[in-house]
């Protein structure tokens, strides 16, 4: 949501002439006409869970098509040390997530899939599961993190030593790199006629 964010969509789509842009929440967006697909990437945890379902279901034909990501950081066997090594720094703020880190493999990640179906709107649920990697410099890392919400949430000087961390453990490294993983975790479905 933003008019900026609208205004650079509707220059970069003007091109298309069946595409609209509406600056509004999806929970208060009232189409006037059925649409064949809603798609979220990576924003379908931020819809209302009491709602998002029945929203989608209100702005769909009968058979039309429910997408959306979910997924996020992934720690499959051999994921980068550097995870685990600024674990120490989250701590030491803290800021740290779980005590003796160690996160679930990809595969273990829960989909949404029980979640679709007990809507009881839709059918033919499909979930494909994609992890890839991404490299970073310390800048190109750090610059990410400051995007992150529960990061730009932080205390300014907690953020600070954090970032003053990563900067000097991947500035260590001979490649001055790190690789994460991310797991992408696609949903689909049909809205019931």
């Amino acid at each position: 949501m933003g008019a900026n964010l609208a205004r650079v969509a509707r220059r970069n789509l003007a091109p298309f002439e069946r595409v609209g842009v509406v600056n509004a929440r999806f929970e208060d967006f009232e189409p006037r006409a059925p649409f064949d697909m809603v798609l979220a990437a990576n924003s379908w945890h931020w819809i209302d869970p009491r709602s998002r379902y029945e929203k989608a279901a209100a702005a769909l034909r009968p058979g039309g098509v429910l997408a959306f990501t979910t997924g996020g950081h992934a720690f499959p066997p051999g994921f980068d040390p550097f995870f685990t090594e600024i674990q120490a720094c989250y701590d030491a703020i803290g800021e740290g997530r779980v005590e003796g880190w160690t996160p679930p493999p990809p595969e273990e990640i829960p989909d949404s899939r029980e979640e679709i179906e007990q809507s009881g709107l839709f059918e033919d649920v499909r979930v494909a599961r994609r992890v890839w990697t991404e490299e970073f410099t310390a800048d190109e890392y750090v610059a990410l993190m400051g995007t992150a919400s529960d990061h730009v949430l932080m205390e300014p000087d907690k953020r600070m030593r954090l970032f003053a961390e990563m900067h000097r453990l991947i500035g260590a490294r001979p490649d001055g790199r790190i690789r994460r993983h991310w797991l992408t975790i696609l949903h689909v479905a049909r809205r019931k006629a």
